[in-house]
């Protein structure tokens, strides 16, 4: 069982970026991502265009438009859309203005699910999203148009 914690990474009036944290761990999932890619010269461009995405998302908004479905119907999992080939960034699109970046990595492989690296953060996030969408059921997180409350200290358990 895992434990994960949200962490705030920006906030401007347009959109919230969130990141997960597992296991105490004070790095975030997208904090490990660009330790990973930032100095790796044959993804530099992906990178880079990663990143740019981001900014633009925070300057305007997480629309859909900005990603491709990943995962399953029933989840939010998402990957953020650049002309990449070999660099996936997955996130949990909650709303035009709320967005957890996951983690992420080089995809040699046709889908997500045939690379054990990258099918597992898909299925960290599938997880943690079931447990938001609980925890929302329940009335102890709310999500409110840029923000999420209640997740301040809370630790949800992933099974």
């Amino acid at each position: 069982m895992k434990e994960a914690k949200l962490k705030t990474l920006e906030q401007s009036d347009n959109v919230s970026l969130y990141s997960i944290c597992f296991d105490g761990n004070a790095i975030s999932e997208y904090e490990t991502f660009v330790q990973k890619f930032k100095d790796d010269a044959t993804l530099n461009t992906d990178y880079k265009n990663i990143i740019l995405a981001l900014e633009k998302i925070v300057a305007v908004g997480a629309f859909e438009r900005f990603f491709h479905p990943e995962g399953k119907m029933s989840d939010r999992v998402a990957a953020l859309s650049i002309d990449s080939r070999k660099l996936r960034l997955y996130c949990l699109r909650i709303s035009d203005q709320i967005l957890i970046v996951g983690n992420g990595g080089r995809k040699d492989t046709r889908t997500y699910e045939e690379s054990a690296e990258l099918s597992g953060y898909v299925m960290d996030l599938q997880a943690f999203d079931k447990m938001l969408a609980e925890a929302q059921k329940a009335g102890t997180v709310t999500i409110e148009k840029n923000v999420i409350t209640g997740i301040e200290g809370k630790v949800f358990q992933l099974s």
